[in-house]
C-alpha cells in the first residue's frame, strides 16, 4: 500500500507545481481539472501521513520489544505496539475506499427533475412530496436549491418541477435517487379506504460546463411565451419564458421563473446542457454497470427504485434490498441512511473492482 501512497504523494507534488502555473490558470478546464485533484489528493496524502506515523510506530515499538535491554520502555512499547496496530486495519480500510478512482461528474452541482407518473391527482401529490423530501435534505447538507420550472397539479403537488442544487459533491450524493419512486398510501380523495400505488420519476442531472458540452445555436430552436403561475403584472404580459428545442434529439428544456427573458434563457440552455449531457453519462453508466455487474448504478433512468408504503410505516430500496421502518422522518429529509448505504455497496463494487491494486 505505501508503494501506492507513495505515487500518490508524487502526483500531489506534481499538481500543486502545475496550478500555479500561468498558462494552466489561463485555461480554465485545465485549472478546475487540477484544482479539484488537488483538494481530493490533499486527503489522501494526509491519510498517507498518518499510515507512515503508524507503521514507523509499530516498527519502533517491535524493535524495543526485541531487544528487552529496558524494562521501563519495554511497558511502553507494548501499549504503543497495541494501540497502532489496534488503529491501522480500519486505517487501511479507509485510504482502500480514498483511492478508488473519484467518478469526475461526483462533484457537479446537479439539475433535479420530479415528474407525476401513474396514479392521477395522487401522483401529483407524491411528487410535491418527494420535492419537499429533498429541498429538506438539501438545506440539512448545507446545499442551496433554485426552482426553474414547474406545472402545478390540479389537487395539490406538482404535475413536474425541475430545480437546480449547488453545493459540495452534490452528483455524487444525489445520484442515488434517480429512478423510479413507488407511493403505496390511501389518497385524499379515496372514499373507501383502499390503498393506491403511484409513481413519480426522478432524473438528477450533472450539471455540464459550457466546456463539456458544445451546443451548435444552429441547432436550436428558441420559442418565447407568456409564463402561467404567481409572478404579479408580469405574468400572462410579457413573453419572458424561454422554451429551447434540440432539433437533432428532440429534448426540450423550458424555463419561466424569472422576469427577465434574458435570465430564463440562461437557465433554459444549463437545463439543456443538463440533458445532453446525462444522455452520454447515462450510456457511459450502463456500460461500466455491465462490466461491474452493479446493483446501483445501472444507467437505466426507468427502474423502479424505491417504495414508500404508508399503512406499514416502510421505505424499501429495491436496489439493494434495504428495508427501514422509519418513512416519516424519511419523508421529511433524512434520506442519508439509505444514500449510505448504497454509497457503501457502490464503493464495494468498485474495491472489488480495482482489488488488483491492492
Amino acid at each position: 500500500m505505501i508503494d501506492k501512497l507513495n505515487i500518490v504523494k508524487q502526483r500531489f507534488d506534481e499538481v500543486s507545481d502545475l496550478i500555479i502555473q500561468p498558462d494552466i490558470i489561463s485555461d480554465q478546464k485545465r485549472y478546475v481539472e487540477l484544482t479539484k485533484e488537488y483538494s481530493d489528493l490533499k486527503d489522501l496524502v494526509a491519510k498517507r501521513d498518518q499510515y507512515i506515523e503508524l507503521t514507523d510506530n509499530i516498527q519502533e515499538a517491535e524493535e524495543i520489544i526485541a531487544d528487552g535491554s529496558d524494562t521501563e520502555m519495554l511497558e511502553m512499547a507494548k501499549m504503543q505496539l497495541e494501540e497502532a496496530k489496534a488503529g491501522l486495519p480500519q486505517l487501511e480500510e479507509e485510504i482502500k475506499v480514498m483511492l478508488i478512482p473519484k467518478d469526475p461528474e461526483d462533484a457537479k452541482d446537479v439539475v433535479v427533475e420530479i415528474r407525476a407518473g401513474t396514479g392521477g391527482d395522487e401522483a401529483s401529490i407524491f411528487a410535491g412530496d418527494l420535492f419537499r423530501m429533498y429541498t429538506k435534505y438539501c438545506e440539512s447538507k448545507g446545499w442551496k436549491t433554485n426552482v426553474i420550472d414547474l406545472s402545478e397539479g390540479t389537487s395539490g403537488g406538482y404535475k413536474e418541477i425541475q430545480f437546480e442544487v449547488t453545493g459540495k459533491d452534490v452528483y455524487g450524493t444525489l445520484k442515488f435517487e434517480a429512478g423510479v419512486h413507488r407511493v403505496q398510501r390511501v389518497p385524499q380523495t379515496e372514499t373507501q379506504g383502499r390503498v393506491h400505488t403511484s409513481a413519480a420519476t426522478v432524473m438528477v442531472l450533472p450539471e455540464a460546463e459550457d466546456f463539456d458540452v458544445q451546443i451548435e445555436p444552429k441547432d436550436v430552436r428558441i420559442d418565447f411565451f407568456c409564463s402561467s403561475g404567481p409572478g404579479g403584472q408580469s405574468v400572462n404580459t410579457t413573453y419572458s419564458a424561454v422554451r429551447l428545442t434540440h432539433i437533432p434529439t428532440g429534448l426540450v428544456a423550458q424555463c419561466q421563473d424569472q422576469k427577465s427573458q434574458h435570465k430564463n434563457k440562461d437557465k433554459a440552455f444549463k437545463v439543456l446542457r443538463s440533458r445532453l449531457y446525462d444522455l452520454e453519462l447515462a450510456k457511459k453508466q450502463e456500460e461500466d454497470a455491465a462490466k461491474r455487474n452493479s446493483q446501483v448504478s445501472s444507467g437505466d433512468r426507468s427502474a423502479k427504485i424505491r417504495t414508500y408504503n404508508y399503512p406499514q410505516g416502510r421505505v424499501t430500496d429495491h436496489r439493494i434490498g434495504l428495508t427501514l421502518y422509519d418513512l416519516q422522518n424519511i419523508i421529511d429529509g433524512d434520506v442519508q441512511k439509505i444514500i449510505d448505504e448504497l454509497s457503501l455497496v457502490e464503493n464495494t463494487e468498485k474495491l472489488k473492482e480495482a482489488s488488483e491494486i491492492f
